[in-house]
């Protein structure tokens, strides 16, 4: 960081004001001081952020079945017949539409067992299928989720939610960056007995729009003769961040 001195009667601002100018060679005569003379710039540099706070319109569910059979074949078969059951249930009892169903898991595999006589044997073979499903009826999370439980699920293995739209929220989360900048710039200025001038440059960081998470454990029944009541998924709310860097004039 350079500094731009006067040989007498200066002040010297340091610390967040950068000052920017030249000095002239002794060698100089007055017209060619007059000629060469350099007008300093002043500047401030800060960083704002902006914060909205936003309701989630949308879940994605991993909902899946995970078989284990004496052969590949047979493992993928239970997986099958299950998740046959458990497409039928999302599509026509719940009404969800086919491009918001989508396999997001789907492989067979051996297991393993070990002992010290034969060593290391295939024990049996196991078939998981998981699909991603987009759900945007946010209260009823908790109800498909123990209704895909029913059908045959055994695997459910994230719930999260988000905004589908996050760009809508950008513009406000930007006017709140560059009123912080602008604050931040102001206090910094009159702090050093300045004035705040134009915004000289800004610099714009992409929205951060996070997921979140929760987790599904079913509600047990007491007792067979009682119903377990329906699982309870709250969404929360969802912390969209923006980040501005603003240089400004200072006078």
């Amino acid at each position: 960081m350079k500094m731009w001195m006067k040989p007498l009667g200066s002040v010297l601002i340091a610390g967040s004001l950068l000052v920017g100018g030249a000095a002239l060679p002794a060698s100089f005569g007055i017209g060619q001081a007059q000629a060469a003379e350099v007008v300093p710039m002043n500047v401030i540099n800060v960083t704002g952020k902006g914060e909205v706070k936003v309701t989630p319109d949308v879940a994605y569910l991993y909902i899946g079945v995970e078989s284990n059979a004496t052969t590949a074949a047979a493992a993928q078969k239970k997986t099958a017949a299950v998740m046959s059951k458990l497409n039928t249930l999302l599509k026509t009892d719940w009404k969800i539409a086919a491009k918001d169903i989508e396999t997001e898991q789907f492989y067979v595999s051996p297991n393993y067992t070990y002992s010290e006589n034969n060593g290391q044997t295939v024990k049996d073979y196991g078939s998981t299928h998981v699909l991603k499903v987009t759900y945007r009826d946010l209260d009823k999370i908790g109800q498909l989720l123990d209704a895909a439980s029913e059908a045959g699920a055994n695997r459910i293995q994230n719930i999260s939610f988000a905004s589908e739209n996050p760009d809508q929220y950008e513009e406000e989360a930007i006017a709140k960056a560059i009123t912080s900048a602008n604050k931040k710039a102001a206090a910094i200025a009159k702090a050093a007995g300045r004035t705040l001038g134009a915004a000289t440059s800004i610099s714009l960081e992409n929205a951060d729009a996070p997921i979140l998470y929760a987790e599904y454990a079913r509600a047990e029944m007491a007792d067979s003769s009682a119903s377990a009541p329906a699982t309870s998924i709250n969404p929360g709310q969802i912390t969209i961040n923006t980040f501005v860097t603003v240089q400004y004039e200072m006078k």
